[in-house]
């Protein structure tokens, strides 16, 4: 009678919570038809739905970190910061997984870590809901013939204050129960187990819910048979791609009782040889890695082994720390393309290329012709200055009779429009500048991307080019106000020293030949008493002294002359370089700085790929 007693109110308590629990709004007809169903079962007392228990909803307070637990979270601020540094550099769907596993991190880890939440996934007929039920010691999953039979994921936790982890897996309140209460009960406890339909069903709906749980869940128990062990689609679509979880996977080979004599260790290294195809590591001899054990859901032959390693791995807490390393770890894996360029250690720009990227812009503003132009400049300043007045002279009448010359006839018919291939001269000068500009930038963006990572070199390659856009206009303005005012300067070039001595020497010479000449028609016209040698001396002393004086001032000119036209020069380079640095130089190596960046973050993220040690047996 007390059985019966306590038998009914249970069943009153677990339709109480079934109705006061919100369902999805999806759920129709077919959940209130499997309410139903479940409201029948004969063992309804033993099969408790878990209530919100626990105030804090699944929460609680984190217990202090353990050494993996700090190393992951830095690990996780580092993914943070390269996402955030590389979102404008790369595009949404790159980024998607990494924020997917920071989304799915932060949200485990505000959640109970008291809790280890492991799901049983395989294939149809291996028999999971048997090895699920095995474990719970009481019938939850229902189990059959027909195929197939899991339609949805039910859990069974072994204490309280797992709702807010059920809840981040969407499971009903209506799929949740609690184990038989057996001193066995008390190694699981902690332990959250999820039974997920068949990962082959050929319904749709049922594949969703396996994926969509497998990816929450810390630690998963796959369940194959001695018939589809090897089976593809358990390998190809979920062994092979999650094999760095390994610490948080056990496989189990059921259905060992109908394998006769030693068939079932042949199947079990058979099973351990396609693991190791799979690249998944095998926790045998005391290393971190895969549980691989054989047994008997239905006869219960091994289900203790199982559960007392289960107990071991729900003891430890830290399935949720090594999940979500190993999503890391698989993030990091994916992004390295985007962020290691193999062989190059550390992008910048060398001064070999800083160099010649300066000499280009110095040639295409045409700095070298100016200082030659400044040269020229001083020394037809300093033969102005020091040449004699008889050819300053010859020069004055060469200008003025210029037009009448054949190239002055050629300038007056340029200005007339018949000179049209003169006066594209200058536009076609303009355009060869403005390639040698672009072709400088794309040379220095190619030395400064060689070896980056292409999504990092195109982003590089971009910022000279929009660095580059108004650079042939800026070169063209430098050359117009500095490059005219080094070739033509409004002010005459600085005299030397020696320059007055010079310009004395000069008019004594040509005293001496205007003393001489007049001495000498002053003796012809009969002025002066008839001395022929001492006017003809200081004619010639003048007419010879004169050239030499020039030449003497030509040769010391050349020093003073180059020194100036190479200042000049140096002044047109320098800002044609500032120029280039401001635009083009240093916007690069700001790009390269950040890849930098997002690189040592990137190497924090995969400083983990070395797997995180367990004790497990």
């Amino acid at each position: 009678m007390t059985a019966l007693t306590d038998r009914t109110d249970d069943r009153w308590d677990d339709g109480l919570i079934a109705r006061s629990r919100p369902r999805p709004a999806d759920a129709g007809e077919e959940d209130a038809a499997e309410a139903g169903e479940e409201g029948d079962e004969g063992d309804e007392a033993l099969v408790r739905a878990v209530s919100g228990a626990g105030s804090d909803g699944g929460k609680s307070t984190a217990p202090p970190l353990s050494p993996e637990a700090r190393a992951l979270r830095q690990r996780l601020d580092a993914l943070r910061q390269l996402v955030g540094l590389s979102r404008t550099r790369l595009d949404g769907k790159t980024l998607a997984e990494a924020g997917r596993v920071l989304d799915e991190a932060a949200a485990r880890r505000g959640l109970s870590p008291q809790h280890t939440v492991v799901a049983i996934a395989g294939a149809t007929g291996s028999g999971k809901s048997t090895l699920f039920n095995s474990l719970a010691g009481v019938q939850i999953s229902e189990t059959g013939l027909r195929r197939p039979t899991t339609a949805a994921p039910i859990a069974c936790s072994w204490s309280d204050g797992a709702a807010g982890l059920l809840d981040r897996l969407e499971i009903p309140g209506r799929l949740r129960r609690r184990p038989r209460e057996t001193s066995e009960a008390e190694t699981l406890r902690g332990m959250v187990l999820v039974d997920l339909p068949d990962l082959d069903s050929a319904v749709g709906a049922h594949r969703d819910h396996v994926d969509r749980v497998l990816a929450l869940v810390d630690a998963v128990v796959w369940v194959v048979d001695p018939e589809k062990y090897a089976d593809a689609v358990l390998h190809e679509r979920y062994l092979r791609p999650l094999a760095g979880h390994a610490e948080v996977t056990f496989v189990v080979l059921n259905q060992v009782d109908r394998l006769p004599g030693e068939a079932a260790d042949l199947v079990l290294d058979d099973l351990r040889r396609l693991l190791d195809e799979d690249g998944i590591a095998l926790g045998e001899h005391g290393e971190p890695g895969a549980t691989v054990l054989g047994l008997s859901a239905l006869t219960g032959d091994g289900v203790g082994e199982l559960r007392e390693l289960l107990g071991q791995f729900t003891q430890e807490k830290g399935a949720a720390t090594r999940r979500i390393s190993a999503d890391v770890d698989r993030a990091a894996v994916r992004l390295r393309p985007l962020y290691v360029a193999d062989g190059h250690a550390g992008p910048e720009i060398g001064e070999t290329a800083r160099a010649e990227f300066e000499d280009r812009l110095a040639e295409a503003v045409g700095a070298c012709a100016a200082g030659l132009a400044a040269e020229r400049a001083w020394r037809r300043n300093a033969g102005k200055a020091c040449g004699t007045p008889w050819l300053r002279l010859w020069r004055w009448y060469e200008n003025r009779r210029a037009p009448r010359t054949l190239a002055g006839l050629a300038a007056l018919a340029a200005i007339g429009g018949r000179g049209q291939a003169v006066a594209q001269a200058p536009v076609e000068e303009e355009v060869t500048a403005r390639q040698r500009v672009e072709q400088a930038v794309r040379v220095v963006a190619d030395e400064a991307v060689a070896g980056l990572p292409e999504p990092w070199a195109q982003a590089v390659r971009e910022t000279a080019v929009r660095g580059a856009d108004g650079l042939p206009e800026a070169l063209d303005e430098i050359a117009v106000t500095l490059g005219a005012a080094v070739a033509v300067p409004n002010a005459k070039p600085p005299r030397p020293a020696w320059w007055p001595a010079a310009v004395l020497a000069q008019a004594a010479m040509t005293l001496l030949q205007i003393f001489g000449g007049l001495w000498l028609v002053g003796q012809i016209v009969g002025v002066l008493e008839p001395k022929l040698m001492p006017p003809v001396l200081l004619m010639v002393a003048g007419i010879i002294g004169g050239p030499l004086v020039e030449w003497a001032c030509s040769i010391a000119a050349r020093g003073p002359a180059r020194r100036y036209g190479q200042d000049a020069e140096r002044r047109l380079r320098q800002a044609a370089a500032g120029c280039g640095r401001a635009r083009v130089l240093e916007p690069v190596a700001a790009e390269l700085l950040r890849y930098r960046e997002v690189r040592e973050q990137y190497a924090t993220v995969a400083a983990g790929g070395s797997r995180l040690s367990t004790t497990r047996q």
